[in-house]
Parts: C-alpha cells; sequence; structure tokens
C-alpha cells in the first residue's frame, strides 16, 4: 500500500535510507555518509514524501518535487521485491513525475532507471551539495 508521508515517520524514512544507502552506496564518504544522515529530516521538508507500507511497516519511500523524483530509497529487507517500481509508477501516474536525479556511481540505482524508461539528459559533476558525486540528470 502506498501512502503519504507524515512527520511522525521522518525516524522510520531516516532507517529505511540508511540500510538502503549502506546496501548500495559504497562509493560514499563515511563523512558524507553521516552529513547526509543528519541532513534527512530538512531534505524531507523540501520534498512530497510517499512510502510503501508492507506487512503494517513502511518497507520504502519516495520523496518528489516539481515532476521530478529526489529520493527513492528501499530497505536492504525489501529490496528487489518491486517496491521501488511500484513507487516510480505510483509518482508517474499520479504526480507526473518525468525526471529523476541520481548518482552516476550508484550504477544499480541508474539501471534501474533505465529500466523505467529514463534517460540521461545531462550530467553534473558535484551533486546539490557541491560534494564530488557526479549526478545523472534522467528524463522519460
Amino acid at each position: 500500500m502506498i501512502r503519504e508521508v507524515k512527520k511522525t515517520d521522518y525516524p522510520i524514512l531516516v532507517d529505511i535510507w540508511e540500510s538502503a544507502v549502506l546496501s548500495t552506496h559504497d562509493f560514499l564518504k563515511q563523512d558524507d555518509f553521516l552529513y547526509y544522515k543528519g541532513h534527512l529530516p530538512a531534505y524531507f521538508q523540501h520534498v512530497v514524501l510517499y512510502g510503501f507500507e508492507q506487512d503494517g511497516c513502511l518497507a520504502g519511500f519516495i520523496g518528489v518535487a516539481e515532476n521530478n523524483i529526489e529520493m527513492l530509497f528501499v530497505h536492504n529487507d525489501y529490496r528487489n521485491g518491486g517496491i521501488g517500481k511500484k513507487l516510480v509508477m505510483y509518482a508517474i501516474e499520479k504526480m507526473q513525475v518525468y525526471k529523476v536525479d541520481v548518482n552516476e556511481q550508484n550504477i544499480q540505482a541508474v539501471g534501474f532507471y533505465q529500466h523505467m524508461g529514463f534517460s540521461v539528459i545531462t550530467r553534473s559533476d558535484l551533486d546539490a551539495e557541491g560534494k564530488a558525486y557526479p549526478i545523472l540528470h534522467m528524463q522519460r
């Protein structure tokens, strides 16, 4: 089930983010990992958040702003179960999403979005925080 995320869900979202990032972002430096983790609640306030509930608990979430997927994370215990695809399709169908920004070094995510019909349009050398993590700007 996909539902809107409430502010009281933020601690669970941080847990999901941590589980997902530890499993998929091996390129991320420890200091940067801690930096982003500490800033997550502030980032959440700038996106519309939807979560995927399975067995009564949140297993993944998506954050959207201005027709762009800003974040998509699935807890590692639930990866490869179709949750990410359901969240992306929900965002495409219900929120008119057609763009996504993804870490170039996250090869699995790049392939996932390509499978979902996104193509690279442009590339930035730095992420939104000015850190040296190249970002691919993709579009459907």
